[in-house]
């Protein structure tokens, strides 16, 4: 037993689960696997490796990828946060772009990361301002967090939203209101 499967053992032993219940026998070993290849995941990409950037062919419009799953664990209390993101730029002088299925990549790279959902936002918009130099990227993120629904105070269904807006969108209000209408 290494000692990620020797600390998660500790943990089901001080709040009392039964170890020699058939059920918990191998927890150990499926949680320590799931937190290394999954859940914690995030820690071992670099986005600069995942990601290659092709000439644009002149587009200077808006590229927005919406409703990308979030799956994210909170730093506070190793609970879940799951929502969803909204993300867009607008490609800049050099005319580059990403491929659409990066956006997804970027995010969960991010999001595979013991995180605060204000931090992840402006992560992912960090990634793209330093892969593509665009006109502008907006990140817009909506997420329940588990440690206030099942724990605290206990509210279901309530989700936090955070922003991130650099160049025209941040200086445009026309430019976020049609990010804005577009993710609605």
């Amino acid at each position: 037993m290494d000692k990620l499967e020797q600390a998660i053992e500790t943990l089901l032993v001080e709040i009392g689960a039964d170890m020699k219940d058939p059920n918990c026998i191998d927890t150990p070993k499926r949680v320590a696997k799931a937190w290394r290849t999954t859940w914690a995941s995030g820690y071992k990409a670099e986005i600069k490796d995942l990601v290659t950037t092709f000439p644009g062919g002149g587009y200077d419009e808006m590229i927005i990828v919406k409703d990308i799953p979030i799956y994210s664990t909170c730093s506070h209390h190793l609970a879940p946060i799951v929502g969803k993101a909204h993300i867009a730029y607008i490609p800049g002088a050099d005319d580059k772009v990403i491929g659409l299925s990066k956006f997804v990549r970027i995010a969960d790279v991010f999001a595979r990361r013991l995180q605060l959902q204000e931090r992840l936002t402006v992560q992912i918009a960090d990634a793209f301002e330093e892969l593509l130099a665009p006109l502008g990227v907006a990140v817009f993120i909506e997420a329940e967090h588990m440690c206030m629904s099942s724990r605290g105070v206990k509210v279901h269904g309530s989700t936090t939203v955070t922003t991130k807006l650099t160049g025209v969108f941040k200086e445009n209000p026309e430019t976020r209101a049609e990010f804005m209408a577009a993710i609605k």
